[in-house]
């Protein structure tokens, strides 16, 4: 294939939440330990993040439309609350462990964001999510449940201070990422 159609086919993007700060430091001591311990799951594919729209595809061209439409729905969100995402639980079940997160303002702003870019050039419209949650550990086998659980239970707490940002990621064929943008909130 030549490098021009290289560049014409369409990659992988996805809107994420990450935290900053006590419960990043957490996080990534939990994911250390829990590969340590365990062995990779499917969560130790990702940085540690909240899911705020599905993956999409389009052509690396339309970047700078995601980009400044994200961008004009956070400045047209005038009324920020101080705590923009607000993690208030865990949640430890036998295939999947994870901080449950309630964040209304930054739904509405994916939302705005959404409408502001269109439809990806290669899917329908952009998927929102709303099941809001930050994967610790899951499609591990059941036997890992208790010890992936006692390490959360050890190493994170859900009510650690964090700051977020909304970051733009491309993710690769061989599951590296490229973060194209952030914003704090």
């Amino acid at each position: 294939m030549e490098q021009r159609e290289l560049a014409v086919l369409p990659s992988t993007y996805i809107m994420y939440a990450c935290p900053l700060g006590p419960l990043a430091a957490q996080l990534e001591a939990y994911f250390a330990a829990a590969r340590a311990r365990c062995g990779p799951n499917t969560a130790h594919r990702y940085m540690p993040h909240c899911t705020l729209t599905g993956f999409f595809r389009d052509r690396s061209e339309r970047i700078p439309v995601y980009v400044a439409a994200m961008h004009a729905a956070l400045n047209a969100e005038l009324e920020r609350p101080v705590h923009p995402v607000s993690v208030y639980g865990m949640q430890l079940n036998h295939g999947f462990h994870g901080l449950l997160i309630d964040a209304p303002w930054l739904q509405s702003v994916i939302a705005s964001f959404a409408e502001r870019a269109g439809s990806p050039a290669y899917a329908g419209p952009l998927r929102l999510k709303d099941n809001l949650h930050l994967s610790l550990a899951y499609d591990f086998p059941p036997e890992q449940h208790d010890s992936l659980a006692a390490l959360a239970r050890e190493l994170v707490d859900p009510h650690a201070s964090a700051t977020w940002e909304v970051r733009l990621y491309e993710r690769h064929d061989d599951w590296s990422w490229t973060c194209h943008a952030v914003w704090p909130i």
